[in-house]
């Protein structure tokens, strides 16, 4: 496998990421790995600011963890490549928005991909599932997920039933952020993107920082957190030329320009 089958290019500061491993999209370890290698260097790059993600074809996004593979004694625990499975759920100080374009069937580990992302548009046929329950494993970052992001009974019922919702459910329970025909998702996925693009990447790397690390905390610990400077990128921010550039734009009436720096 390798890169071959994790497909990205680059267009200003925008990367796209396209796995594309016929018939599926399933990950095996080798595709994980080359996703957390493509990532982390999204991640470690200043010129790239927003990624999307999707899938090859019109059939499935992904199916998640490669079966196949498991069945010639790949396991299911193994040793995924930086940020763990898919390349970012595990991956540390992930502070850049990821736009994920759901182009058909999305259950199991390519679910919980979707779940690593900060906004998903879906096609019209797209629909959702997380099937471990009937191969005997557990959808674990999704267990722990996707039940702060709906409603915990509908999360759980697709967690012990394995249950298919369709695009127009998943956005009624608030898992999908838009549905678009299939024909034009990839067009409104870059067109997210680069409005993301042309804003400020300092703040984005903040919210994401503060978002992510004020999940567990007490509502005035993270206020006071915040206040004080003490996130690693709230303190870069708000010492920033960036921060110093809103304002004059601000007050000169102009768009401003952002450098992140």
């Amino acid at each position: 496998m390798s890169k071959e089958q994790v497909k990205t290019r680059v267009e200003g500061g925008i990367l796209e990421v396209i796995v594309d491993r016929p018939k599926a999209n399933a990950i095996d370890r080798a595709t994980s790995t080359a996703m957390g290698e493509i990532f982390t260097g999204f991640r470690d790059d200043p010129k790239l600011r927003v990624a999307v993600i999707s899938g090859g074809g019109e059939k499935f996004f992904s199916a998640g963890w490669d079966l196949k593979a498991a069945a010639t004694g790949e396991a299911v625990d193994g040793d995924y490549g930086i940020g763990g499975f898919g390349g970012m759920q595990e991956l540390e100080n992930f502070n850049k928005p990821v736009i994920c374009a759901v182009n058909g069937i999305c259950c199991g580990g390519g679910l919980e991909i979707a779940l690593c992302t900060d906004i998903i548009i879906a096609a019209e046929h797209a629909t959702f599932a997380l099937p471990e329950i009937r191969s005997g494993t557990v959808a674990d970052a999704a267990s722990i997920k996707l039940p702060k992001r709906i409603p915990y009974h509908i999360a759980m019922e697709m967690l012990l039933t394995g249950r298919w919702l369709d695009a127009a459910e998943a956005h009624r329970w608030g898992f999908v952020n838009e549905i678009v025909p299939a024909d034009q998702l990839m067009d409104r996925a870059w067109e997210i993107a680069r409005l993301i693009e042309s804003g400020p990447p300092l703040v984005y790397a903040a919210i994401k920082e503060v978002v992510r690390e004020a999940e567990n905390m007490k509502f005035h610990d993270a206020l006071r957190k915040i206040i004080k400077s003490e996130f690693d990128t709230v303190k870069a921010l708000y010492t920033s030329e960036d921060q110093l550039e809103g304002a004059r734009a601000f007050a000169e009436k102009r768009d401003p320009v952002w450098k992140g720096r």
